[in-house]
């Protein structure tokens, strides 16, 4: 039963990193495939990585799945908003069919 949830985990991983993987190809500009991209390395891998310690349960390569999977959540989240915004501060302009730019908008205030 423990290897069948951990399959679940691994597979619903594969599929967050596979749409991931697709959200780069299609969507039009940086901002929104940094968006993908983060999704697809937060959710995915860190499903992979929960899957892979629920297979293998607590042992060391459990407690070092566990730890990349922490790794993973706090830095992806962080390095994506660093990179959106020197992305804008350097010049990069959204799609032209975006709908608000929250940026612009707080600097004219």
């Amino acid at each position: 039963m423990i290897e069948v949830i951990g399959i679940i985990f691994i597979v619903m991983g594969l599929v967050f990193d596979f749409l991931g993987c697709l959200g780069l190809v299609r969507f039009p500009d940086v901002y929104n495939r940094l968006q993908a991209s983060t999704k697809c390395v937060t959710f995915g891998t860190a499903s992979i990585l929960f899957g892979t310690y629920v297979m293998v349960g607590f042992n060391p390569t459990g407690i070092k799945c566990i730890l990349a999977l922490i790794f993973v959540l706090l830095t992806s989240p962080t390095a994506s908003h660093a990179l959106a915004r020197a992305s804008y501060k350097g010049g990069i302009k959204l799609w032209e069919k975006s709908k608000c730019d929250f940026y612009s908008q707080k600097n004219k205030v």
